[in-house]
C-alpha cells in the first residue's frame, strides 16, 4: 500500500521536517517511535498491551523500554482510580442505608 523507504531516507526526512518546524532535536524514527509510544498512546489512555501490538513487540518488556510511562500519565491514572473508589464508596453507603 505504502512504499517501502530505508531507515536512512526516513530519517533523512524526519530531519527535513524538524528544520522547517524549527526543532533543534536530532528526530529519528528511534525517537519517532518513543514519542508514539508515550505521547501518542500511553499518555492517552491506550493500554501498554495495544501498544505493544502496534509496535510489533512479541513481549510486553520490550515495549516497556520504549514506552515509559510519564509522571503525568501515573498522577491522571491515580486520579481515575480515586474517582472509582470514591464513586464505589458513596454507592456502598447509599445501599446500605436504603436496607436499614
Amino acid at each position: 500500500m505504502f512504499p517501502i523507504i530505508s531507515n536512512q531516507k526516513l530519517n533523512s526526512y524526519l530531519k527535513e521536517i524538524a528544520d522547517v518546524c524549527g526543532i533543534k532535536k536530532n528526530l529519528t524514527f528511534h525517537i519517532a517511535r518513543h514519542t508514539f509510544a508515550t505521547t501518542i498512546t500511553l499518555s492517552n489512555g491506550v493500554p501498554i498491551e495495544t501498544v505493544s501490538k502496534i509496535l510489533g513487540h512479541t513481549k510486553l518488556t520490550t515495549t516497556m523500554i520504549y514506552a515509559r510511562v510519564l509522571k503525568n500519565k501515573i498522577s491522571s491514572d491515580m486520579q481515575k482510580l480515586k474517582q472509582v473508589l470514591e464513586g464505589k464508596d458513596s454507592k456502598a453507603m447509599v445501599s446500605r442505608k436504603v436496607r436499614s
